[in-house]
């Protein structure tokens, strides 16, 4: 009698779990179809589109992809915090134009600075700690630290969707990978415990570093500098240098992903492009083609044409955030 009961509770549980929704933040509807019938599709080995688990790479942008990024990119605010601490131990950094503009008016004078501005303000700002300390110090912020328009810690900005997305993916013998513009000490920081993807899985831009053998003490430090941008045309030549294989799902958000999806959907086989359009003004923020953090101009013209699913935030998420119902 126990035997038989304890197969019934087996096959009860097997059952429930075959048929949980593995997509529960995701509205029912022509998305949340197209990627559940893709995953099943590559997952079936009676399929003819089968994909072995070996070939299952799927990439993810981080900024406004996987968690928000306004009214600015989060490291960004990070960067200014620490910014502002060094020139209160040194005061000579207020002497430079760019940054003490930056502290006097905040996130907007680097912005209007553009990319080299904002270089600038990052290389500044995490130049110094060893890799190790810089790590630390992320993580310490953001426990501390709030977004200023929400009041959220910016963990829990992440996004619930793609939270469930990735944990689909993994569950469905995929390796999920993030390819993002940050620095990649930045997102190794955060990459674990907000998406479950662990560092050596994190491809992002690079500044220098160098080795020290102190008092006994091997050590890697941040020095000023960068090595390696992570963003446009140096995403697949990222995915290509730390993967060595091409993905067969990726998704952005913005045209700094164009060329992974180009680089994505153009392998042969069974392919998946992704594109996250931030529609809901209401719940989150609205924005596209005229935006300076985010834009997405070329790549959402090119999404028809490519058959890349673009998903309408406002419509197809039924949540947002992590951090609120």
């Amino acid at each position: 009698m126990k035997q038989v009961l304890a197969a019934a509770l087996a096959l009860a549980f097997l059952t429930s779990a075959a048929s949980a929704d593995p997509l529960p933040s995701w509205t029912e509807g022509a998305a949340k179809t197209r990627i559940v019938d893709f995953v099943e599709t590559v997952t079936d080995p009676a399929s003819p589109d089968y994909v072995t688990p070996a070939a299952r790479i799927a990439v993810f942008d981080n900024d406004g992809t996987l968690w928000s990024e306004q009214p600015a990119y989060f490291q960004l605010i990070y960067a200014v915090d620490r910014l502002r601490e060094q020139a209160q131990d040194d005061p000579a950094i207020m002497e430079q134009e760019l940054f003490r503009s930056v502290l006097e008016s905040d996130i907007d004078a680097v912005m209007e600075a553009g990319e080299t501005g904002l270089v600038e303000v990052v290389m500044q700002s995490h130049a110094g700690p060893s890799v190790g300390e810089f790590i630390a110090d992320v993580r310490d912020w953001l426990e501390t630290a709030r977004h200023p328009q929400t009041g959220l810690p910016y963990t829990d900005m992440t996004y619930q969707p793609m939270v469930e997305l990735l944990r689909y993916l993994r569950d469905s013998g995929f390796s999920t990978y993030i390819v993002s513009g940050g620095g990649i000490h930045f997102v190794r920081a955060l990459s674990d415990d907000a998406y479950g993807i662990p560092t050596e899985q994190v491809i992002g831009s690079t500044g220098k570093t160098r080795y020290e053998f102190n008092d006994g003490n091997p050590i890697l430090a941040k020095d000023a500098g960068i090595v390696f941008i992570d963003d446009g045309p140096g995403k697949p030549v990222g995915i290509d240098g730390k993967i060595g294989k091409r993905p067969i799902f990726a998704a952005g958000n913005s045209d700094g992903d164009l060329q992974m999806l180009q680089w994505t959907s153009a392998g042969d086989g069974p392919r998946f492009g992704m594109i996250v359009h931030h529609t809901d003004g209401a719940r989150e923020w609205a924005y596209d083609r005229d935006s300076p953090i985010g834009r997405l101009d070329k790549a959402l013209d090119a999404a028809p044409e490519s058959g890349w699913l673009v998903v309408d935030m406002a419509k197809d998420w039924q949540r947002i955030w992590t951090g609120q119902p």
